[in-house]
């Protein structure tokens, strides 16, 4: 069972998101044949590469909060982050460019490392207040999951991976993708938004059982229901 997920490293729900689905594979007796690809979506395309501006006044700015607003915005999604476990610190975030993580992120997933380094550029950002829109930070990060430090420096330097993020953009806009997380199941079954574990779990379950019908096999050869209470089985 093959599962892409959109989303963006600087977008929280994302990040709360993922926690809901690890969550939801807990659950899911077939966790183990899972494969999910990781693909790139941008909040904000046209951010420089670093922005010296709060996430309060980046809220005020972009929603029309009030600075009180703001705050207890921030306030609120700090405290859902910690009910899945996350520890948020969003007046450290340093807000910038996100499509050269995204593209390390191509080369992660290359070497088998686009989850290890997801959660790390999500902490990086959300917990440690790293600059994830500049080259020398996403390279340490990149090194500490495992990445080759000189094929790191490479990709970022010339540009690789550019063209595979705007194929992850321009599908997402095919398909309808308007917001992050967005989650799709075996290219048939969507589901927008960070909902719960449990919404999540139900996809799971029912995309398999789709793909994975039981078929009845009547041993008596008589055409007799299988359910029914006839033949050696007890139908409810």
């Amino acid at each position: 069972m093959k599962v892409e997920i959109w989303s963006d490293v600087v977008c929280p729900w994302c990040y709360v998101g993922k926690r809901h689905f690890e969550a939801a594979l807990l659950q899911f007796s077939h966790a183990d044949q899972v494969s999910i690809e990781w693909k790139s979506f941008e909040l904000d395309p046209r951010a420089p590469t670093f922005r010296n501006m709060t996430m309060d006044e980046m809220l005020q700015r972009k929603y029309g909060m009030t600075e009180e607003q703001a705050v207890a915005a921030n306030q609120k999604m700090t405290a859902l982050a910690a009910g899945v476990g996350l520890d948020f610190h969003l007046d450290k975030a340093q807000m910038g460019n996100t499509f050269d993580a995204h593209r390390l992120m191509h080369l992660a997933t290359r070497h088998g490392l686009g989850g290890a380094l997801k959660e790390r550029l999500f902490a990086a950002y959300f917990t440690e207040g790293r600059s994830i829109g500049e080259p020398a930070a996403l390279q340490d990060l990149a090194v500490e999951v495992g990445l080759d430090p000189a094929e790191v420096e490479t990709t970022l330097a010339e540009g690789a991976y550019a063209s595979d993020v705007r194929r992850d953009e321009a599908r997402a806009r095919t398909i309808g993708v308007c917001g992050v997380p967005f989650f799709l199941i075996d290219e048939r079954f969507a589901v927008a938004g960070a909902q719960p574990a449990a919404v999540l779990v139900g996809a799971l379950r029912r995309a398999w059982a789709e793909a994975h019908p039981i078929d009845f096999v009547d041993a008596s050869g008589d055409g007799a229901d299988p359910a029914a209470c006839a033949r050696g089985s007890c139908g409810v």
